[in-house]
C-alpha cells in the first residue's frame, strides 16, 4: 500500500512577506543596540548608524504594510497585522525624527523610541509568522 501526501507550503509571496518582516525587526533591534551604545560610550558614531538602520528598517516595513495591503484586498488576512504594522511604521518614523537631532540631543528619547518601535515589530512579526500556514489550514 502507498500513501501519497501532498504537502503544499505557502506561496512565494507571503514567504517575501514574511523575509520582509524579520529584516525590519533586525534592523530596528539593531537601531535599539547602537542606541544604547550610544547611550553607554557618548560616541557619535553610534547615533548614525542607528540612523542609517531606522532608514533600512523603515524602508523594509514601508514593503511590509504595501504587502499586507494587497492581502488584505485579496482577502484571509486580519485588520490587526496591518494595524501593528502601521503603528510600527510610524513610531519608527517618529523615532528616525528623533535620530535627526544634533548629538546628545537624542537621548533618553530615541533609546525610548527605539524601545517601543522593537516591541512593535516584534508583535507585527509574531503575527505575520503565525499567519503562515502549509496546506491550507486556517
Amino acid at each position: 500500500m502507498v500513501s501519497i501526501v501532498d504537502r503544499v507550503r505557502p506561496g512565494g509571496a507571503r514567504l517575501f512577506h514574511a523575509a520582509v518582516l524579520a529584516g525590519a525587526l533586525a534592523l530596528f533591534l539593531g537601531a535599539l543596540l547602537t542606541d544604547y551604545a550610544y547611550w553607554t560610550t557618548y560616541l557619535i558614531q553610534w547615533s548614525n548608524f542607528a540612523s542609517w538602520l531606522l532608514v533600512g528598517a523603515m524602508v523594509l516595513t514601508s514593503v511590509a504594510v504595501i504587502c499586507e495591503i494587497f492581502a488584505l484586498v485579496r482577502g484571509g488576512r486580519s485588520i490587526v497585522h496591518i494595524v501593528v504594522l502601521v503603528a510600527t511604521w510610524l513610531v519608527g518614523f517618529f523615532d528616525a525624527l528623533y535620530h535627526a537631532r544634533d548629538a546628545w540631543a537624542i537621548m533618553p528619547m530615541a533609546l525610548v523610541f527605539s524601545v517601543i518601535v522593537v516591541v512593535l515589530a516584534f508583535v507585527a512579526t509574531w503575527i505575520g509568522f503565525a499567519s503562515l500556514r502549509a496546506g491550507g489550514a486556517r
